[in-house]
């Protein structure tokens, strides 16, 4: 079965909660409009009584009430929907007084003939017609002392008659109520999820081949702009990605033509004719070579595939920059006094990273340093602690880099003179993977030169933490 919309499913959950909500309202409105109309209708009989016992005060005994009537009739006269009832308790067989043709219900006769307090009490109740009357009833001193049970009962037929009308209202305007909560509810939501439609769209249309689609967050709710936002950041890093892994792919592919069609080139010339076994020899030495170089490319890729894996900060640990340094350039020591180059290190400060990777770094920046530096010069590698950060410089007085190069250097198979370096056996991801090592520790690379002064490139590691 195909799961509901999600339109379909907030109208529905929209339109239940109001419907719901009305029909709790309109049986609320009815019991407080049913319990206003029984207060008013207490409240009437309460004050109408009170008329009738100051009324009643002024009589002697029960003869007279029933011997003079006209005050007490006068009391309920003009009102239709009232009846006042007066016993004698000598004398059950009939009230003294009764106006009206009111209320007949025996039971609240017989409970009225039966009070012995004078306190005033109600009593809901209904005569042989069914119309229901509010009765309130009090025994009432007169001037002997003798005590007369008071019935005093409404019509509750009006009430009786709002209250249907209401319902009958209620009932008739409940259906047309609800289709109107529903249809609002339906277009609400249509309109409220109008710009998922455009997430829709832009998904469809986004392609490897094609990134350039964004969502516009223009007259959109804030959670949803704040949502386009996050997807357009997540488009231009998927863009940036892709056309920098097509970037890689190309260059890749155009350093590894290279001593490919090298290989291949002297294999088909020696394999053309006979040749002397020296000549066989010497070609195999420059395929060596070649396959040397390409295995250097391999693994410098691989390393940087290492780096790029957020598992190697599992491997972090507290580094000594000083030591890394001055093991570095005793590897390199060698190589620097045939060129008669100095190594110098100065300063000491301590890092969180991985000691391979660091000594990768300061390695493959005093290798660039030692190939570009003039013989009887001193290449630096200074370390300098600040409050936030750690820098390693290291620095070599040779002919200076041009500034359009700056910007590129730590890019892949990036060769300020490309043969120079292809002749000294540079893969050209040196720089590369320094960046990439300085990004897995936080930290950054960084470049300052220009021709004729001092070529300057600095590691930046954030300041150290000790665990706790």
């Amino acid at each position: 079965m195909k799961p509901a919309s999600l339109s379909l499913r907030l109208g529905l959950t929209v339109s239940i909660l109001g419907a719901l909500l009305v029909v709790f309202l309109a049986i609320l409105a009815y019991f407080a409009l049913t319990h206003e109309l029984n207060a008013l209708s207490r409240d009437s009989l309460e004050k109408k009584m009170a008329q009738v016992e100051h009324s009643l005060s002024l009589y002697v005994d029960a003869n007279e009430v029933s011997g003079k009537p006209h005050i007490l009739l006068d009391q309920v006269m003009g009102h239709d929907n009232l009846t006042l009832t007066i016993y004698d308790r000598g004398n059950l067989r009939s009230p003294l007084l009764k106006s009206g043709s009111g209320l007949t219900d025996p039971r609240i006769e017989l409970k009225a003939l039966r009070l012995t307090s004078d306190r005033l009490t109600y009593s809901d109740s209904a005569d042989e017609n069914g119309v229901k009357f509010l009765t309130a009833s009090k025994l009432i001193r007169l001037k002997d002392g003798s005590s007369v049970p008071v019935l005093l009962s409404m019509d509750n037929a009006h009430d009786q008659a709002l209250l249907s009308a209401y319902l009958r209202s209620t009932l008739i305007a409940l259906p047309l109520l609800l289709v109107f909560i529903g249809l609002t509810a339906w277009g609400a939501v249509q309109r409220g999820l109008a710009p998922l439609r455009e997430f829709r769209k832009v998904a469809a249309r986004v392609t490897t081949q094609d990134l350039d689609h964004r969502l516009s967050g223009v007259n959109m709710p804030q959670e949803l702009s704040e949502l386009a936002h996050g997807i357009n950041v997540m488009l231009d890093r998927l863009d940036s990605g892709v056309q920098q892994l097509s970037q890689f792919s190309d260059d890749l592919a155009h350093e590894l033509r290279t001593p490919i069609n090298n290989l291949m080139g002297k294999a088909q010339v020696t394999l053309s004719r006979e040749r002397p076994v020296g000549e066989y020899k010497d070609v195999l030495v420059s395929c060596t070579e070649e396959l040397e170089r390409v295995a250097r490319i391999v693994s410098d890729m691989l390393f940087l595939a290492q780096a790029s894996q957020p598992m190697a900060h599992a491997s972090f640990e507290a580094i000594a920059l000083q030591d890394e340094a001055l093991r570095v350039a005793e590897l390199f020591s060698l190589s620097a006094q045939d060129k008669q180059i100095h190594i110098k290190v100065v300063g000491s400060a301590r890092v969180s990273g991985d000691r391979l990777m660091i000594q990768r770094a300061i390695s493959n920046l005093l290798s660039n340093a030692l190939r570009h530096c003039p013989p009887g010069k001193t290449v630096s590698l200074f370390i300098e602690q600040a409050p936030t950060q750690v820098t390693l410089r290291v620095s070599n007085p040779g002919a200076g880099i041009e500034a359009r190069h700056l910007p590129y250097l730590f890019d892949r198979f990036y060769r300020v003179d490309s043969s120079r370096t292809r002749s000294q056996g540079s893969t050209g991801l040196g720089l590369a993977i320094v960046r990439s090592i300085m990004s897995l520790h936080q930290g950054t690379a960084q470049v300052q030169s220009h021709p004729g002064a001092m070529t300057v490139f600095s590691l930046v590691f954030p300041a150290f933490a000790p665990k706790r």
